[in-house]
């Protein structure tokens, strides 16, 4: 089957929200000088949440084996969803905006048609990590709801995504990156306080008065 062909039988969303998607994108037409800033957040942004959960690690070296296990958890938990999403975008098969909606002002380049656009997989990344963080640091887990808000927002921004990718990701990647991590505090806390009397105790467990 050919790409044209592929494009043409998936699932065209732009009857869902597309003029919301024609308004967030006529904004990004008009602000032009936030193009580039917010081309650049849509990918590298996906960072912070790897250093929120660095944050979380470091800090459940003092907190006790549980907490030291959650935080491990946490980029299983972010995976898992991740790995999810991409299972449901293959069924769903939702073309991308900028084939279904190509006169729309656009700041990301259009993808390959096999690139499906439901949910959007950078969402699921950034809601995940507030799931995962959320039984570990609540703060943390409030500093990655704002940022994945951004994330979210910048999906649209820049024409990858329409806006329900992105809510439809949040649906799906709260429940599975909180459940994966509530199951690993449980069965994987026993290991983590096996592997902290071992030679890894020093990544896993900070010294007395450290």
């Amino acid at each position: 089957m050919t790409a044209a062909a592929t494009a043409h039988l998936a699932f065209d969303g732009s009857g869902i929200d597309g003029s919301l998607f024609s308004a967030v994108t006529g904004f990004a037409r008009d602000t032009k000088w936030l193009n580039t800033p917010m081309e650049l957040w849509t990918n590298l942004g996906l960072g912070v949440f790897a250093v929120l959960m660095v944050m979380g690690w470091w800090s459940a070296r003092r907190r006790g084996t549980e907490a030291m296990t959650v935080a491990l958890a946490a980029p299983v938990a972010v995976l898992t969803a991740f790995a999810v999403a991409e299972v449901v975008k293959k069924i769903v098969g939702e073309v991308r905006p900028c084939r279904s909606m190509p006169h729309a002002y656009l700041v990301d380049a259009c993808p390959a048609p096999s690139d499906y656009a439901f949910p959007s997989g950078h969402s699921t990344v950034a809601a995940a990590a507030v799931a995962a963080l959320f039984l570990l640091d609540r703060r943390l887990s409030a500093i990655a709801a704002v940022f994945a808000l951004i994330e979210g927002f910048s999906r649209v921004y820049v024409g990858a995504h329409y806006p329900h990718d992105v809510l439809g990701s949040v649906l799906l990647a709260l429940p599975v990156a909180y459940l994966t991590s509530l199951a690993l505090r449980r069965w994987a806390t026993p290991v983590v306080a096996t592997l902290s009397r071992g030679a890894l105790r020093p990544v896993l467990a900070a010294e007395p008065g450290a």
